[in-house]
């Protein structure tokens, strides 16, 4: 087989050109109709996406609905707190291990259940023995395979890892598998660095005709200096909770304490939080500049008004600099 290459070249320009037009439909304000709510979670790496969604759906879960809580992090430990620590065997390493046993994975071997909420992990291959991303594609077909099209939930919430952005990570967003994004981050640079580049993610997607949008964003760890809620506001999506940076919540959730509890005194915080998450419409966010992005803090801590100042040829040659014979052909003036 031969490949056309004027005609992938074609292809590609089409492609560009797309992602350059504005769509003519917008994302739907209202309340999604479906009776499932498929909501991906994004967050940079130790930023409290795992604390968030575990005490998340766990109120959910006591507030009457059905919640199935997917952790789609290599990590695997989005279901750490909801089991008290415990991890629970991931789909793909159980998938290898059933497959060279030449048993099928049933469900039980793969969802366990806490407090009302389903959970299970995707997992991801060993360090350095493949690619996280495709471990994701992997994990999902799985679930197709389990039946995940035919289950009955209000709520499949799923934990992805906001630092990465190859392929799998961004499938939620990229095939119209969620109805929409939730961002997780602080008041710090790098984790809205990574709310950024999801919500620009979310534009990509969006110029390319899909249909996922932003319902806002929760900041965690929140010391009231406000350059998160700010964020919130300059991309214009909602800010859906703030939960406090605070001791108490610090010493339960390193004990795999459950907060997210009508028993507990941060109850109404998560109530509230799970009543927004459910209405929060999909938005279409207006992502930042690097520099807009910088504009947020404080130049003094971030630096953002320092100037570039360009190399030269003698900076980069150091102790070789010099003149050098010219290669340009000088003509006589005849």
């Amino acid at each position: 087989m031969t490949l056309d290459i004027p005609n992938l070249k074609d292809f590609d320009a089409r492609l560009r050109a797309e992602a350059h037009d504005e769509p003519s439909l917008e994302v739907p304000q209202g309340a999604p109709t479906k009776k499932t709510q498929i909501i991906a979670i994004y967050g940079k790496g130790g930023i409290g996406k795992s604390f968030t969604l575990a005490n998340l759906s766990h109120m959910m879960a006591e507030m009457g609905k059905r919640v199935l809580l997917i952790g789609c992090d290599p990590k695997s430990d989005t279901t750490s707190l909801l089991f008290g620590g415990k991890a629970c065997p991931t789909i793909i390493e159980t998938s290898t291990r059933k497959k060279l046993a030449g048993e099928e994975v049933k469900i039980g071997d793969v969802c366990f259940k806490r407090g009302g909420v389903f959970a299970m992990e995707l997992g991801g291959p060993e360090v350095g023995r493949g690619c996280g991303g495709r471990g994701i594609i992997h994990g999902f077909e799985l679930l197709e395979k389990l039946g995940f099209h035919d289950w009955d939930f209000d709520y499949v919430l799923l934990d992805f890892l906001g630092d990465v952005v190859c392929g799998g990570f961004g499938l939620p967003i990229a095939r119209d598998m969620a109805q929409k994004v939730i961002l997780v981050a602080s008041n710090d640079l790098q984790s809205l660095y990574v709310a950024n580049n999801v919500c620009s993610a979310v534009e990509y997607f969006r110029r390319l005709g899909g249909n996922v949008g932003v319902a806002g964003l929760v900041i965690n760890k929140d010391d009231g200096t406000g350059e998160a809620a700010a964020f919130a506001e300059a991309v214009k999506i909602p800010v859906l909770a703030a939960i406090p940076q605070d001791d108490d919540l610090r010493k339960k959730s390193a004990n795999y304490q459950i907060v997210g509890s009508y028993e507990s005194q941060w109850g109404p915080l998560f109530e509230s939080l799970a009543s927004a998450v459910g209405v929060a419409p999909p938005v279409r966010p207006v992502p930042l500049t690097q520099d807009g992005l910088l504009a947020l803090f404080s130049a003094e801590h971030t630096g953002a008004d320092f100037v570039l100042t360009p190399a030269t040829d003698a900076d980069m040659r150091g102790a070789f600099a010099g003149a050098r014979p010219s290669l340009e052909v000088v003509y006589d003036n005849v």
